[in-house]
């Protein structure tokens, strides 16, 4: 059996969605601040769950800058931390029961494994959504997400957009799995059909049974079965009955062996309807015929 499409598709979004969602958790991109007055121009502070780290266009990245604001400590980056960890966890355990759901290498899928991977998938891309959403509400709110005052300005990170694509993947991914669950759901109600009864069904008082007459039939549907008429009854009594006499035997038919024969036997009637018109022909004549007698 081939490997039904839902479940192909699902394999390849839910690994790219756990990828993203890995690569936004991680990297310290969640929120942009620039615009410092008190250092250069091209000065750029990257925020995310775990780090931060200042990069200049004249020198490389530098990480591990301290936290003067308590950035680290406010509610939408702790909750972030805890969610992200938990979406990734769920994912990794949705991909292992797809894994051991799809069994690509054998020839019958287990459907309800499949379909059950979908559902933890999906709840997956649920707990990613939600931080980074909730995060990018917040985002120029210097007061839930402290940061410096104007003129310093915040942006959306790259980290804040994986975060969102690898969330997306994962609720399709996880859709498209749990989609599993229709032949799964199918197979059962059809073995519930054919199952037979626990115990069989007591007759009770108020049941009636009727023998109703049959319906007459109309001759053309009553004496035919088998592909073929029947006989009505009355015709049926006659054929059976004795006819009185003896068969009359039949000449052979005359098989032509030559066309010459053929010409003879078509000719025949010629002459004869040639002598008979030329006998009313003699009695149209002025002599008198037998008939004027």
């Amino acid at each position: 059996m081939r490997t039904p499409v839902v479940m192909i598709l699902g394999m390849v979004l839910a690994p790219c969605g756990l990828l993203l969602t890995l690569t936004g958790t991680l990297t310290p991109g969640w929120r942009l601040v620039k615009g410092f007055l008190d250092q250069p121009v091209d000065v750029v502070l990257y925020q995310g769950l775990w780090d931060m780290c200042r990069e200049q266009s004249s020198s490389e990245r530098q990480c591990g800058q301290p936290d003067d604001l308590g950035y680290f400590a406010a509610e939408p980056v702790r909750v972030a931390r805890g969610l992200m960890i938990t979406s990734l966890a769920a994912t990794a355990l949705g991909l292992l029961l797809a894994t051991v759901g799809v069994r690509c290498w054998q020839d019958e899928p287990h459907f309800a494994l499949a379909g059950l991977s979908g559902v933890v998938l999906f709840a997956a891309g649920l707990l990613s959504l939600i931080p980074v959403s909730w995060y990018n509400h917040f985002l120029a709110d210097r007061a839930v997400l402290p940061a410096q005052s104007s003129p310093v300005t915040v942006q959306v990170g790259y980290s804040l957009v994986l975060g969102y694509l690898g969330g997306c993947l994962l609720l399709l991914g996880g859709f498209s799995l749990a989609l599993s669950f229709a032949p799964w759901c199918a197979e059962r109600c059809r073995s519930c059909r054919k199952a037979p009864p626990a115990r069989a069904r007591r007759s009770s008082i108020s049941t009636v049974y009727i023998d109703w007459p049959e319906p007459a039939l109309t001759p053309a549907i009553k004496y035919y079965s088998d592909g073929q008429h029947r006989p009505r009854p009355v015709q049926l009594g006659a054929a059976s009955q004795r006819k009185a006499g003896f068969p009359m035997p039949r000449p052979p038919p005359k098989a032509y062996s030559n066309p010459v024969e053929v010409l003879d036997g078509e000719k025949a009637p010629e002459s004869h309807h040639g002598e008979s018109s030329r006998s009313t022909r003699s009695c149209g004549s002025a002599l008198p015929c037998d008939s004027d007698l």
